[in-house]
């Protein structure tokens, strides 16, 4: 699918805020709201918009600790890199996971309560799973930037 200039003006406006009625985006856009109506059930049916989400504060639900994590596998075999990724899966406080290029194989992204719950992650869940090599984590210290938008 090709994207016109109008396509990425709505596109933007909705990763502003996606809850936005059509009214809005078409004053916005200067369309009718049955052509900006139109326009976005294309971008949906295109899986260019492939969903819709509320971002959620991490420190108001306890969640305000994040860590990447570095991971390396013992092998980088199809077997390792298949049964590694299903796993990862499961863990709900790995909210991202990156198999990545260089010294190691996979980046992940972890929210939890504390460094002690942290501890209990990494001792219970992470290191339980198969064909782990080794692990690098990286903490936080504050965030700098922080968006989920995608330039246009």
């Amino acid at each position: 699918m090709k994207l016109d200039k109008i396509d990425r003006k709505l596109l933007e406006l909705l990763q502003v805020d996606s809850k936005q009625t059509t009214k809005q985006l078409s004053l916005h856009l200067g369309l009718s709201v049955t052509a900006v109506y139109e326009r976005i059930k294309k971008l949906e049916k295109e899986d260019v918009i492939k969903q819709y989400v509320a971002l959620v504060n991490k420190n108001k639900i306890g969640k305000s600790f994040l860590v990447f994590c570095h991971i390396r596998l013992e092998k980088h075999t199809k077997e390792y890199i298949a049964v590694f990724e299903r796993e990862i899966n499961k863990l709900e406080e790995v909210t991202e996971c990156f198999h990545v290029s260089g010294d190691y194989d996979y980046i992940l992204k972890i929210y939890v309560k504390d460094m002690d719950e942290y501890r209990e992650f990494m001792v219970n869940k992470l290191t339980a799973l198969k064909h782990i090599g080794s692990t690098h984590s990286i903490f936080t210290i504050g965030e700098v930037k922080n968006s989920i938008a995608i330039a246009l």
